[in-house]
């Protein structure tokens, strides 16, 4: 399954590749396309390793969803990537982003309902949510500004403290605002890509960026306070932390 959601979207993007190079009457968008691919073949590689690791070929109903979600967070790389050469169409930009956005919420509903919830699957929707912030503040920090940028690397800057802090490494207590805090940076940097309210875009990225930074900070803190302490379930390998 992981490895013909990649093939469905490797098509699409190709699709979405010659239409660009029809539009623009170039071959600029072949970067974007590129990146597109690179992206979705770096992303199967690893959920393949993450199903061996935990010796299971069961995708789940759950997974199909992020899986599509991860697809369409492809595309919008390509197109950002694309951005940085020419113009590209916001209106196709946001089209990708909205139901990028809304899937978020439908494939842990799906988990609930067909009782395939996972630690694998939680880990596969964190990462695209991840790497859809980095590529939405990366495209909005070329009108906002560079601090933008503060709200997708926030979360690889915490993977990689825990690369050299072991302490960083402690699986924290669930918390559903961190949910809620990862919706908040979507809304806010789509917002922003829309122009739906040119005159606010940077006061509500902003409120977006302080409440990331309480969340981390809130989490950042309680495993300070308990670095000296042991933890049986603190592994190595990776660091369980969702977005927000």
């Amino acid at each position: 399954m992981p490895i013909s959601a990649a093939i469905v979207g490797a098509a699409a993007a190709t699709a979405l590749g010659l239409v660009a190079v029809h539009w623009y009457r170039s071959w600029v968008p072949i970067v974007g396309w590129l990146a597109t691919l690179s992206y979705l073949l770096l992303s199967t590689v690893f959920l393949l390793n993450g199903l061996r690791r935990r010796r299971t070929t069961l995708f789940g109903p759950a997974n199909v969803v992020t899986a599509v979600r991860s697809t369409l967070v492809g595309l919008i790389g390509g197109m950002v990537v694309v951005s940085f050469a020419v113009p590209i169409p916001v209106a196709l930009l946001v089209a990708l982003i909205v139901p990028a956005l809304l899937l978020d919420a439908v494939d842990g509903w799906v988990a609930r309902r067909t009782d395939s919830v996972s630690e694998l699957g939680a880990r596969f929707d964190m990462e695209v949510d991840a790497f859809l912030l980095l590529v939405l503040s990366v495209y909005v920090s070329n009108d906002l500004g560079i601090w933008v940028l503060a709200i997708g690397s926030m979360r690889y800057a915490f993977v990689l403290a825990g690369l050299i802090f072991p302490w960083f490494r402690r699986i924290l207590p669930s918390r559903p605002w961190r949910k809620v805090v990862t919706a908040v940076q979507g809304i806010a940097l789509a917002t922003a890509v829309a122009r739906i309210l040119p005159g606010l875009d940077a006061l509500l990225v902003a409120i977006a960026l302080a409440l990331l930074v309480e969340s981390f900070g809130r989490d950042v803190i309680w495993l300070a306070v308990r670095r000296a302490r042991p933890d049986s379930e603190e592994e190595d390998s990776h660091v369980t932390r969702t977005m927000g």
